[in-house]
């Protein structure tokens, strides 16, 4: 079992590499992010260990740019850093696992264990219309080539009209699905929010990508318009 173990505290890290070592894994370590990005881009590991405030690379910074690789290896974040933002920040940018410090050792030998018994997850499909593209992985949109830029709402509600692309969904469903079911404002914030992604997406390239069906919903041409 690899472990490739990501902390600039030389003295923490020097002891945590002995319990794992002890524990029956084989532990590699880096201390600044530069050099974990290269190492994780170059070898294979059963999982990853990383603080976030790290020299040189963020270890933010450092998940980010594995994901973007296309690097799925486990990655646990062990950090000071106690905030659910800073938590947020780690799950949404690919993370498997946190765990703050002080911590228990017996805990993160269960967690690592547990994530390498998981396995690193499948790299989320990018989703296409035509020449209209989301990649889940990255958050990210293009269309012909050229990346738009979307508010988190905006693409959520692209995202779920792309995994349905071709069908056509109510109201009521894109509410349920990309707001949330407690929602009680009034459901035409949809069809604001359809407005905004058509000036976006459709308009500057002349595109009719977004289709109204009358009394119906919505649905998203399979072909991008």
């Amino acid at each position: 079992m690899r472990v490739l173990m990501v902390e600039d505290e030389v003295r923490l890290a020097e002891t945590v590499r002995r319990g794992l070592t002890d524990a029956g894994f084989v532990v590699e370590m880096v201390h600044n992010g530069e050099d974990a990005l290269w190492a994780a881009t170059e070898h294979a590991y059963d999982v990853i260990v990383l603080d976030i405030m790290l020299p040189k690379v963020s270890g933010y910074k450092v998940l980010e740019q594995l994901r973007a690789r296309g690097v799925w290896t486990p990655v646990l974040m062990l950090t000071a850093k106690d905030g659910e933002y800073d938590q947020t920040d780690a799950f949404d940018l690919g993370a498997d696992d946190y765990l703050t410090k002080p911590f228990s050792f017996l805990i993160l030998v269960a967690r690592l264990r547990a994530l390498i018994r998981r396995g690193g997850p499948e790299r989320p499909v990018v989703l296409t219309a035509g020449d209209l593209v989301l990649d889940p992985a990255r958050k990210r949109v293009q269309r012909a080539g050229q990346e738009i830029l979307l508010t988190p709402r905006e693409y959520g509600l692209l995202e779920y009209l792309m995994r349905h692309r071709g069908d056509v969904v109510s109201k009521a469903d894109i509410l349920d699905n990309v707001w949330d079911p407690a929602f009680e404002g009034d459901d035409n914030v949809v069809e604001v929010y359809i407005r905004y992604l058509r000036r976006k997406l459709d308009t500057p390239f002349d595109r009719q990508a977004l289709e109204t069906v009358r009394g119906m919903g919505y649905r998203l041409d399979e072909d991008g318009g």
